[in-house]
């Protein structure tokens, strides 16, 4: 592994970018420069990436190293990830949102890229740090936005997978400003979000689609509803409870509704294998088109 550190006329000369080429070529893994302040007192790439993101991205190639064929598993593939929680903004210093914490759809987006794909992640509020490499970063607050940025690149994607925590519900009215407190209860109504999944699955082409099944009961049986109802190739379930953990315990349920359960593991080490068997779902798909 190299973790570049160098002045930005270094970093974007085209004989080092090529030598950087030609010794992936044979094996060796480049971490890639921050932006920020240099030595030489630039504010530009360059800057040795924090010392825990080297070590994050070391153990992840630990992980992901073990996999057959792992640099081409999901070579040219576009892949498109939804995570985070959205808000809906009752006033302009009130709003109703959820504890999704993201931590699953940014493994998964992180999985993808390392796994060879070209990722967008589409992400609404959360604490994380961007995932390392992506083709596109997009960042919304609310499930109308959400929609309109899924819907934007969905024509172009091969893979969307559906790991945002969206709220199904909006209130029906905004306050310009804010509501001020008086005798008696509150009382906010509350009008239906456009489902996103379910409207990705009414005009799927070629795409392949993943959803999340969080339940807080009869969670094997809420998963199959979705599965069928909004028109997947493959859905997750798990519990609703591991929402904020940096672990999880899954099952994995096909087309076919055959499924595949995983106990409880890191939720990178699970991006990865729910990742392995999206691959092996879209290859024998293709063997049997043709």
């Amino acid at each position: 592994f190299f973790a570049l550190a160098m002045n930005v006329k270094m970093y974007e000369n085209p004989i080092l970018k090529g030598n950087i080429e030609k010794l992936k070529k044979y094996g060796y893994k480049f971490i890639e420069a921050d932006e920020g302040l240099l030595a030489c007192n630039y504010v530009a790439k360059g800057r040795l990436k924090d010392e825990k993101e080297i070590v994050d991205e070391i153990e992840r190639f630990f992980l992901y190293s073990e996999i057959e064929n792992y640099s081409n598993l999901l070579s040219g593939k576009k892949v498109l990830v939804s995570s985070g929680r959205t808000r809906e903004d009752i006033d302009p210093v009130r709003y109703v949102t959820n504890n999704s914490s993201g931590k699953m759809g940014y493994s998964l987006a992180q999985a993808a890229v390392d796994l060879g794909a070209d990722v967008t992640l589409v992400s609404g509020p959360t604490e994380l740090k961007e995932p390392s490499s992506l083709k596109k970063f997009i960042r919304v607050n609310s499930a109308e936005q959400m929609y309109q940025e899924i819907n934007r690149e969905f024509k172009d994607t091969d893979i969307f997978i559906s790991c945002a925590a969206v709220a199904d519900y909006k209130p029906k009215e905004y306050h310009n400003e804010k509501i001020k407190k008086a005798e008696g209860n509150l009382i906010i109504e509350f009008v239906r979000n456009k489902d996103i999944l379910f409207e990705m699955g009414q005009v799927k082409e070629k795409q392949f689609l993943v959803g999340f099944a969080a339940e807080t009961n009869d969670i094997k049986e809420n998963a199959l509803k979705k599965l069928r109802k909004k028109n997947l190739d493959m859905i997750v379930a798990n519990s609703a409870f591991n929402m904020n953990s940096n672990e999880n315990a899954i099952e994995i349920i096909k087309k076919d509704e055959t499924s595949q359960e995983f106990s409880q593991k890191s939720k990178q080490e699970l991006a990865y294998e729910i990742l392995k068997v999206v691959a092996n779902e879209i290859n024998n798909k293709n063997k049997n088109n043709k």
